[in-house]
């Protein structure tokens, strides 16, 4: 990351905490490396994401249900699901500083050196070899690539690495009042992902939700995983949301819906208006092991493009496994005819592909993006500025922010009456504090799209001034009006 782009990044950071979006968690007792709480503004944006990827998922597909799973599952789940041998990264320590970190992380901030002093050629190949080396899962390659791009410790300086080894990454924790001489008795894991939870679910909710293959289920929640490198302010946390649909298909129709659905979902991100140039697909070298086919849909954050969502032909890989281990069949039987037989599909374990993106991730896309120091030239021929957040109308914590002029002539009071007919449709937010362009640069900074002045030409005409974020420009328009035109912005 540049100099520029990480001063950019620290200010987006800054602006976070000083109005209430992002806060570091337990920050009184100096913080918890990696974890986050969001304030009143971050917890509206969040809420208001989750909704808008809730209703495009559930609402606008008569095919897609809901489920809210629990965090703690039965141990063997993933035993099952493969978590339990495979969910490891490789990781390396530095001898001389004693901090570990993950080698792709460790070679992608090289590649970003690399990218930074013009050099595209060199960081295109270092990743290329990279993806090579992960997907064979060539440790001693691996280590043998930082070594010949010396690549150092950013504490120690030194190139003093260990061997690459494995680490899991799932937080464990025991299970019950009643301890155990071996600990394993009575050991769960909080979940590393929320996708178990509806695969043991699967028959539960297409009995009950009377779904027919194709069909999915979408859940939202908390997951956790014990990131040893967690970085980049919430974009790597270890205690993160994600908005997962999986969807349940034939045998054979599973690359259509592979396909299908990776050109739906970025067209959800599009639909927020954001730039289609500030996107890209990036096809997985290395599979997991449950998948046919995988790709990532990553952003250009301001420190690179990095994964946001991801989706991914999961086979009948996670049906198959809890088949195997539960001893209970995950078979769904197709009444419809196939036409190369002329019979029925019967009975079969359905395919599946996942959509998965992580709320946090898709929050500080947003809140990256929106962020803008915007300077405003003035009529005298100096400058004035302002720190402006451009959302979505849509997604904005608060929709319209109501200003009575001044504190008296009835002034509040008329702003008080509108203020009670609108906030039942959509979030408003009252202030009478401060001069007019103070308050107007407040709700800037926090992105409110729209503002209504109540002054004395209301007591008149029952007008008011609306001025809109992005442009600033004000219109007298009906109070009556006022509640349609954010409506019609945000629906």
């Amino acid at each position: 990351m540049s100099t520029q782009q990480e001063n950019s990044f620290q200010s987006i950071i800054s602006h976070a905490k000083e109005y209430g979006f992002v806060f570091p968690s337990s920050e009184i007792y100096d913080g918890l490396s990696a974890v986050y709480d969001y304030g009143p503004y971050g917890s509206e944006l969040k809420k208001n994401i989750r909704d808008y990827w809730w209703k495009s998922m559930t609402q606008m597909h008569e095919n897609i249900v809901g489920l809210d799973a629990a965090i703690f599952m039965h141990p063997t789940t993933w035993k099952a699901s493969g978590h339990v041998d495979n969910f490891s990264d490789p990781m390396i320590d530095n001898k001389d500083s004693n901090k570990r970190y993950r080698v792709d992380h460790l070679i992608e901030a090289k590649a970003e050196q690399l990218a930074t002093e013009g050099k595209k050629e060199e960081e295109f190949a270092l990743l290329k070899k990279m993806d090579e080396l992960l997907a064979a899962e060539d440790f001693a390659g691996l280590k043998q690539l930082i070594e010949d791009n010396k690549i150092v410790c950013s504490i120690s300086g030194t190139g003093n690495w260990t061997e690459i080894r494995q680490f899991n990454l799932m937080f464990s924790t025991e299970f019950g009042a009643i301890s155990s001489d071996n600990p394993e008795d009575n050991k769960v894991y909080l979940r590393p992902e929320t996708a178990q939870g509806i695969f043991v679910n699967f028959l539960n909710v297409q009995k009950t939700a009377r779904m027919k293959v194709p069909f999915g289920i979408a859940q939202t929640g908390k997951a956790f995983r014990n990131e040893i490198v967690a970085r980049q302010f919430i974009f790597r946390m270890r205690e993160f949301e994600q908005m997962e649909m999986q969807f349940f298909v034939r045998p054979g129709t599973e690359g259509e819906w592979y396909r299908y659905w990776k050109e739906t979902r970025l067209k959800w991100h599009l639909s927020l208006g954001l730039p289609t140039e500030k996107y890209r697909y990036h096809d997985h070298v290395k599979l997991a092991h449950y998948a046919k086919e995988a790709c990532d849909i990553e952003f250009e954050f301001p420190f690179g493009f990095k994964e946001v969502e991801g989706i991914h032909s999961r086979s009948d890989f996670d049906l198959t496994q809890h088949q195997l281990y539960s001893k209970k069949k995950q078979q769904y039987f197709d009444n419809d005819i196939d036409e190369a037989t002329g019979k029925p599909y019967g009975n079969y374990v359905p395919y599946v592909v996942e959509t998965s993106i992580g709320l946090d991730r898709m929050f500080l896309l947003l809140l990256s993006h929106a962020y803008e120091e915007e300077t405003i030239p003035k009529e005298d021929g100096t400058n004035d500025s302002r720190v402006v957040l451009h959302f979505p109308a849509k997604l904005a914590p608060i929709k319209l922010a109501v200003l009575p002029l001044t504190k008296k002539d009835g002034l509040p009071e008329i702003a008080r009456e509108l203020m009670e007919a609108c906030k039942p449709f959509f979030h408003c937010f009252y202030e009478e504090k401060d001069a007019i362009g103070k308050r107007y640069r407040r709700q800037d900074a926090i992105g409110t799209p729209f503002c209504v002045t109540v002054d004395h030409q209301t007591k008149e005409d029952n007008t008011v001034t609306i001025r809109y974020r992005d442009s600033m420009q004000q219109e007298r328009v009906a109070m009556d009006k006022l509640k349609e035109i954010v409506m019609k912005a945000i629906f």
